[in-house]
């Protein structure tokens, strides 16, 4: 057990920005930080860290913590091997008390099996550093593939000895179990209870989580003249180790990412490493299998430009076309760069200083359109049906883009090279976009109803007890965010502070982050435009090209109630066709705006009481009890001060 004094100083030293910022590229708004959840699929934000509270909080998914608990989330890591990782990060000495026989069968299977992958590469790449043919063979091979010793330091090669069990019999004479051993894939457990090494004469990859621990291997064949021999043998599925959502050399590249807003995907681990040697660190490889959604989503927690650079062969212009698609619907910006024929990225940043190799990169990646056009037009000719075809196919693609500015910028640039109009465009793209809602649509309320949606019906979006007051704090941002609600003094001078200024405000301040999908992509979208200059009013929303911002418009900008007339102030506006609503809505504009906030964060801060109370009723652990305790008081204290200043507005 940790002493409690480690723990102390552990909680006191660890601060909630830096923790989350080695997994999440976070934005500062106001006073805490915003960035994608790490914990579910989301396009826009709805995390917030407190760098005052030391607290992180999805507004999305419900996860919230402080740096302890996000780590054990994140990492999936017991409660005491997430103080360890802390300690180690801050530099903090663990003084441990001797465990219990309890204490050592409670650890889970899955912190045995970090500690069997933490072994193995130590001794693969002591091997390599130390054993004869290590020394002979192995760095031979690694100095004549043009790596220098600080790159194999730095990404930890190995080299497993091509012997039956050399590795297999040291690990179990160090006391671990052989079980263990076949489920990380580093060694293979025959029937009869015997083992062997399944990665001998191999130089070793470890395969690093995002946060630096060894959770998998890859191995590459030295001799190349046996066909039947697989050239890389990778590690098997397992607890730690799962191929669709592991990035080889995220842990290298994370920082180099944020940095430079941009990565650079590859395919292999020889290309990592080659482009890390070249000085371009924002790289890492979808290595061991095809591209995957998952693996996009963890690139666009640090950044939203990505660059694939794959061979120029056929294989390699397959695989692009085949990831494009998938990264541009997860809202990234992509761009293409095909190497010359008989180049890979690894003999290729060989042959480059870093320098030259930036600027090759900067005048030979495209993006997907003139990438596209330029690959599938060589085939056209001048056939019209098969240029029929290859436009199609590129609409297709611009179609899944999910901003609608990108999706124009990009009809505008292929009206351009291809010669078609862009109102063309447009019209196909719509009707691709409308076919894809419905069949989502569809296939969400088979699974719900067992049953096919019947043509008549219209399709419901996930409803949340808060998503009336979203859909009221909307309208007041529509149709009355540039009225000025009150005005402030500023240096001497007087300063209007308009609706949509104090909203907004109260949103991001108090972490009141929309609930509702739909609405959450309505209030982002409205932010992007205010952020990008343009003007947004009700035509914008009724013009809309997706049906829930049509939606919006049509049943909540006009909602059908009217104020009776017995409460106008001037009932001769009747007369004159006045929208009563509107003009009360004009009169009494402060009010309502501090009203319809109001109630908004006494309904969620409800919510958030129900939830700590469910925890309270499944939470054991006396730390993890003891914040689920203060966290409740704060809402406690926070409802009285929304409640006295509801009654406040009211007298």
């Amino acid at each position: 057990m940790i002493d409690q004094s480690t723990i102390d100083r552990i909680f006191s030293t660890s601060q909630i920005v830096e923790v989350v910022g080695d997994f999440v590229a976070l934005k500062k708004r106001g006073a805490n930080y915003t960035g994608l959840c790490p914990f579910h699929n989301e396009k826009t934000p709805s995390f917030s860290v407190s760098p005052a509270k030391n607290i992180f909080k999805c507004f999305g998914c419900g996860k919230a913590g402080n740096p302890v608990t996000f780590v054990m989330e994140h990492e999936q890591l017991s409660y005491a091997d997430a103080l360890r990782y802390l300690a180690k990060k801050y530099n903090i000495e663990v003084v441990e008390d001797t465990p219990s026989e309890e204490d050592v069968a409670k650890r889970s299977e899955r912190d045995s099996l970090m500690v069997v992958t933490e072994y193995a590469r130590n001794y693969f790449v002591k091997t390599l550093k130390t054993h004869r043919d290590g020394q002979a063979i192995a760095q031979s091979y690694l100095r004549e593939r043009g790596l220098r010793d600080d790159i194999i330091e730095k990404f930890q090669l190995g080299f497993c000895v091509d012997e039956r069990d050399a590795f297999s019999k040291e690990a179990v004479g160090a006391g671990f179990r052989p079980e263990f051993l076949d489920k990380v894939g580093v060694s293979k457990l025959r029937d009869d209870g015997s083992l062997f090494d399944r990665f001998r004469g191999r130089i070793i990859f470890p395969i690093h989580a995002i946060a630096g621990k060894v959770i998998g291997f890859g191995a590459r064949v030295m001799k190349t003249d046996n066909k039947e021999i697989a050239k890389y043998l990778n590690s098997p599925e397992s607890e730690i180790y799962h191929k669709s959502n592991t990035l080889y050399g995220i842990y290298f590249a994370k920082n180099a990412i944020t940095k430079q807003d941009k990565c650079f995907l590859v395919e292999g681990y020889m290309d990592v490493i080659a482009m890390h040697q070249s000085g371009i660190e924002n790289v890492v490889a979808s290595s061991g299998t095809s591209l995957t959604l998952d693996q996009i989503r963890m690139i666009r927690r640090f950044t939203q430009n990505v660059t694939i650079i794959y061979d120029g062969d056929p294989a390699g212009i397959k695989a692009a076309f085949r990831g494009i698609p998938m990264v541009l619907e997860e809202g990234l910006n992509v761009r293409v760069l095909l190497l010359p024929d008989g180049h890979d990225p690894d003999s290729f940043a060989r042959s480059y200083s870093a320098s030259a190799l930036q600027d090759y990169i900067s005048k030979n990646e495209h993006d997907f359109i003139t990438f596209s056009s330029g690959i599938l037009l060589k085939d056209a000719s001048d056939d019209p049906v098969k240029r029929a075809s290859v436009i199609s196919e590129i609409v297709k693609t611009i179609s899944v883009i999910p901003d609608q500015i990108f999706r124009a910028v990009y009809v505008k640039e292929c009206s351009h090279l291809l010669g078609v109009e862009e109102s063309v465009l447009h019209s196909q793209i719509s009707q691709l976009r409308k076919e894809k809602v419905a069949t989502k649509y569809n296939t969400e309320l088979v699974e719900k109803r067992g049953a096919a949606l019947q043509p008549t019906e219209t399709p419901v979006p996930t409803t949340h007890p808060c998503s009336g007051n979203e859909l009221d704090i909307m309208r007041l941002l529509v149709l009355h965010g540039d009225k000025t609600l009150y005005t402030v003094e500023e240096g001497g001078y007087s300063r209007p502070v308009r609706v949509k200024e104090y909203i907004i405000s109260e949103i991001y301040e108090g972490e009141m982050f929309f609930l509702n999908e739909t609405n959450k992509v309505i209030f982002n979208d409205f932010i992007e435009k205010l952020e990008s200059g343009i003007q947004v009013d009700e035509a914008y929303y009724l013009n809309h090209p997706e049906q829930a911002f049509r939606d919006f418009a049509f049943k909540h900008l006009h909602p059908q109630y009217r104020l009776s007339k017995i409460f106008m102030i001037d009932k001769t506006l009747a007369d004159k066709g006045v929208d009563f609503m509107m003009e009360a809505e004009r009169q009494f504009l402060d009010k309502l705006v501090f009203e319809t906030i109001l109630s908004y964060k006494m309904k969620r801060m409800k919510m958030e009481s129900i939830k700590v109370l469910e925890e309270m009723k499944t939470t054991s652990d006396p730390e993890a009890l003891r914040v689920i305790l203060q966290k409740q008081m704060y809402i406690k204290e926070f409802e009285k001060q929304i409640a006295a200043e509801i009654k406040r507005l009211s007298c």
